[in-house]
């Protein structure tokens, strides 16, 4: 009962081609429920930061509640009426009281102004050696007039870096 050779090639090949497909199939399935499993992760972690979102905004919900009631209860708070906001820095200023004793000089700002008949810049002195700065070193004025800056009806003192910025040069030391 020997088979031809040509036979037993043919069913080796069947079954080797058999054991093939069957692989295929169960690969592609192994692969398929990877990417359910896959998916089912993706969406365990999207509901767990929803979870989370959900957690948070309920207590801060609660938290509002609990402090509306302390403000209410224990404190007597209430938001603001329109009626208690003050509309010009004037009305404000008219709750100050007179200065104290050794409070610091109040800040003063610097007014620009151009003129046509004012001379480029005031005489200005440097901070490290108290000698007036050399009028060349002023930026150009603008068309139309020049730039006069009132601080004090004295000498103005402008640091030297505020002056190398405004000419573009770098300030040396001396």
């Amino acid at each position: 009962m020997n088979l031809p050779t040509s036979i037993r090639r043919i069913g080796w090949f069947a079954a080797l081609s058999l054991c093939l497909a069957m692989y295929t199939l169960l690969h592609l399935k192994v692969n398929a429920v990877h990417s359910d499993v896959v998916r089912a992760e993706r969406e365990i972690v999207r509901l767990q930061s929803r979870n989370l979102l959900l957690e948070t905004e309920f207590l801060t919900r609660a938290n509002q509640m609990q402090l509306a009631r302390w403000n209410r209860v224990e404190f007597g708070l209430s938001a603001p009426q329109a009626e208690q906001f003050i509309p010009s820095e004037r009305q404000l200023a008219q709750f100050s009281g007179p200065r104290g004793d050794g409070a610091p000089a109040p800040i003063r700002l610097a007014g620009m102004t151009v003129e046509a008949d004012a001379p480029a810049y005031p005489q200005l002195v440097s901070p490290l050696t108290g000698e007036p700065v050399a009028q060349d070193l002023a930026p150009e004025a603008p068309e139309g007039g020049r730039l006069t800056v009132v601080l004090a009806p004295d000498r103005v003192r402008v640091p030297l870096a505020t002056r190398a910025v405004a000419t573009g040069t770098r300030a040396e030391p001396r």
